[in-house]
C-alpha cells in the first residue's frame, strides 16, 4: 500500500491540462470525503424536511436551498469540482476554495437553520441529548463571539505562515482535514452571528454588527502579506512541479502567489459586505417586527382603557323601586 504522502504527492505531479475557467466545471474528481460528506449532511437535512412536510408542518422552502444547495452543493463544488482538482496545482485555485469552504458555505448551512429543523424533528431522547448539548459549558465556550472572532482570524495565519500549508500539500489526511477545518472555524464564527438557530453564542444586533466589522479588515491584510511574501507558500512544492509535465503551462510560482493574495483580499472583502447587508437586513426585519408587536401591544392597553373608561362612566341603572 502506498504511504498517503506519496499518494497525494504523485497525484499532484500527473499532468493536468492547463487551467482555466471552464476546467472548474469540467476537471471532476470522485473524492470518497467530501462525496461522503456531502450525501450524508444534504440527505439527514431532507429527511428532517420531509418529516416536517408529513406531519403539516411548514418549512421554508429559501432554507432549504440554502442549505442543501447553496451550502452543501458548495462544499462538494469547492472540494470535488475543478477547484478540488488544481488545488495541489495552482495556490490561486486554491485560495478560491479556501473562501468558499470558509465563508460560503458556512454562511449558506447558518441559512438553513438545521439546529432548528433538528429541534423541531428527532424523537424524544435524540432531542435531549441535542439540548443536552447546545446548554453545555463546551457549547458556550466554542460560541463565545470574541473567542470565535479571534479562531477565525487567526486560524489563515497559521495556516500559511507555519509548516501547516507545507503538510497538507505532502499529506492526504491533513490536506483533507485542512477543509473540514476551514468548514468548522467558518461555522464557529458565522452561525451565532446570523442568530436563526438557538444557538448559546447569540448576541444582539448591534454586536453582530461590530464583530463583522471587525473582519473586514482581516482578509485585506492577510492577502497583502501573503502579496507581499517573498518566500513561497507551500515551499519547494510548486516550483517542483515545474520540472514535470506541467511546467509548459504554469505561472510562475511567485506570480501566481500574489494573485492568490489578490483573491484572499477581494473575495474575503466582496463576501464579508454581503453578509454585512445580509445582517443589517435581519437587523432592521427584526425591529420593524418588534415595532409591530410594541403597537399591538400599546393598541391592546389603550382599548382596554377605553372600555375601562366607558364602563365607569356609564350611569347605574335606576331599578324602577323606590328606597
Amino acid at each position: 500500500m502506498l504511504d498517503p504522502s506519496f499518494s497525494l504527492a504523485l497525484t499532484a505531479s500527473e499532468s493536468l491540462p492547463r487551467f482555466t475557467l471552464g476546467s472548474v466545471f469540467t476537471a471532476w474528481s470522485l473524492e470518497p470525503l467530501p462525496l461522503v460528506i456531502t450525501v450524508w449532511v444534504a440527505g439527514l437535512y431532507l429527511v428532517g424536511v420531509a418529516a416536517m412536510r408529513r406531519r403539516g408542518d411548514h418549512w421554508p422552502v429559501g432554507r432549504t436551498l440554502a442549505f442543501v444547495v447553496a451550502g452543501m452543493g458548495s462544499f462538494y463544488v469547492a472540494t470535488s469540482s475543478g477547484l478540488g482538482t488544481y488545488d495541489l496545482t495552482l495556490l490561486s485555485v486554491h485560495m478560491v476554495q479556501h473562501m468558499v469552504l470558509s465563508m460560503l458555505v458556512p454562511l449558506a448551512l447558518a441559512l438553513g437553520a438545521p439546529i432548528t429543523l433538528a429541534l423541531r424533528t428527532l424523537p424524544p431522547r435524540p432531542r435531549r441529548w441535542l439540548l443536552a448539548v447546545l446548554h453545555s459549558r463546551v457549547a458556550t465556550v466554542l460560541s463565545f463571539p470574541p473567542l470565535t472572532l479571534l479562531l477565525y482570524v487567526v486560524s489563515p495565519w497559521a495556516l500559511y505562515f507555519s509548516g501547516w500549508y507545507a503538510a497538507s500539500l505532502h499529506s492526504t489526511f491533513v490536506h483533507e482535514m485542512m477543509h473540514v477545518h476551514l468548514v468548522l472555524v467558518g461555522t464557529l464564527f458565522f452561525w451565532p452571528l446570523m442568530g436563526i438557530d438557538p444557538l448559546p453564542g447569540r448576541v444582539g444586533y448591534p454586536f453582530r454588527v461590530l464583530l463583522t466589522v471587525l473582519t473586514l479588515p482581516f482578509h485585506a491584510f492577510l492577502g497583502v502579506a501573503i502579496m507581499g511574501q517573498e518566500n513561497l507558500i507551500g515551499g519547494s512544492w510548486y516550483p517542483d512541479l515545474h520540472d514535470g509535465p506541467m511546467g509548459a503551462w504554469l505561472p510562475d510560482p511567485h506570480a501566481d502567489q500574489h494573485l492568490a493574495g489578490g483573491i484572499l483580499w477581494g473575495s474575503g472583502d466582496l463576501i464579508g459586505l454581503v453578509f454585512f447587508g445580509v445582517l443589517f437586513t435581519q437587523w432592521v426585519r427584526s425591529s420593524m417586527k418588534e415595532a409591530a408587536r410594541e403597537d399591538r401591544r400599546l393598541d391592546l392597553l389603550e382599548a382596554r382603557a377605553a372600555r375601562a373608561a366607558a364602563q365607569s362612566a356609564t350611569p347605574p341603572v335606576d331599578s324602577g323601586l323606590d328606597g
